[in-house]
């Protein structure tokens, strides 16, 4: 979230929309809403507390060296056609997709 929000206003510009999505539960110690409360986002923030999103893009990581049953951080540019057109799986908890390659693929996609 923290390398998206900046570019914000670039993204809407563009004709995207920004979604977040969490593999966390409403009640788990995270505590999704009392986070969002003193770190305000600009986009909707959804939470896929059965992790069937995750699960269904290849990004839930069952055993590792940074954490049991979460996802990995990702982020994917999806048409309006819902074809993901970009996908960036990170290899750990904070590995980020590159903005430039995140703006990149948006700017290709509303292009076409």
């Amino acid at each position: 979230m923290a390398q998206l929000e900046p570019i914000s206003n670039q993204l809407q510009a563009s004709g995207a929309q920004l979604v977040y999505i969490a593999a966390e539960k409403r009640a788990a110690m995270w505590n999704p809403e009392r986070f969002l409360e003193r770190q305000p986002v600009a986009f909707p923030f959804l939470l896929d507390e059965d992790r069937a999103v995750t699960k269904a893009y290849g990004l839930h990581h069952r055993i590792g060296m940074d954490g049991i049953n979460i996802a990995r951080p990702a982020t994917l540019v999806i048409d309006g056609k819902r074809v993901v057109r970009y996908i960036y799986r990170g290899e750990h908890q904070r590995d980020r997709a590159p903005v430039e390659e995140v703006m990149g693929a948006v700017e290709k996609v509303a292009a076409e």
